[in-house]
């Protein structure tokens, strides 16, 4: 795959753009990048081959924008619950057994991602970084900054480390699951939302402000 360009291809307005990466994402997911013609595209989405690169200039634009969309997905699972009703603890254990949850039922978009992550992200980092994970990695950075900013989090808790270790259980379980549910000491990867709730009961209860117990501690099941 040739590097991407380096301006990003701006958020879809029109329900054309949407229609072709609807079937892009589709596509890219099923096949990978390479064995996509833009052509495939074209037909999934019921346009002319034409029409994708008026909406999109080239094949890696838009895949640059079907990955940040899948991102975007995922990140908006995030928002939605942290601006729910509760105490920062409760809307934290909220998002994320959500976001787990949306891991695992978009399986083939999940794999896209962290397939484009593993693959080339040797080769592509900052591209990568710059347009498709960056803003919703600061996204996640700023809401674990606002448990900071009211006493509920140590405050000198790095939060992109914390951030960084959300994500990074969550896509543990993702990939390891269908090997852990064999093993005889992995019995919470037969439940995603029990895993879920004791990550949260021990990360919380280590970045809890020093006397206290976390923000809404809970008892291990």
């Amino acid at each position: 795959m040739n590097p991407p360009q380096r301006n990003p291809t701006p958020p879809p307005r029109s329900n054309g753009a949407r229609s072709i990466l609807a079937a892009a994402e589709a596509l890219f997911a099923e096949r990978g990048y390479n064995a996509v013609p833009v052509s495939a595209i074209a037909a999934r989405a019921g346009i002319s081959k034409a029409n994708v690169f008026h909406h999109f200039k080239t094949k890696d634009r838009l895949y640059l924008a079907v990955l940040r969309r899948a991102c975007g997905a995922s990140t908006q699972v995030w928002r939605e619950r942290m601006a729910g009703d509760g105490t920062f603890g409760e809307r934290i254990r909220h998002a994320a057994r959500a976001h787990l949850l949306h891991l695992l039922e978009q399986e083939d978009v999940s794999r896209l991602i962290l397939r484009e992550v593993v693959e080339n992200g040797p080769r592509r980092g900052p591209e990568l970084a710059e347009q498709v994970f960056d803003e919703d990695f600061a996204g996640l950075v700023q809401m674990i900054r606002e448990g900071q900013h009211r006493g509920e989090l140590r405050r000198e808790a790095d939060p992109a480390v914390v951030a960084a270790l959300l994500l990074g259980a969550d896509v543990f379980f993702f990939l390891a699951r269908s090997v852990l549910i064999h093993m005889k000491t992995a019995t919470f990867a037969a439940d995603p939302e029990r895993y879920s709730s004791l990550l949260m009961d021990y990360l919380l209860s280590g970045l809890a402000p020093n006397g206290a117990a976390g923000p809404d501690a809970k008892s291990g099941r």
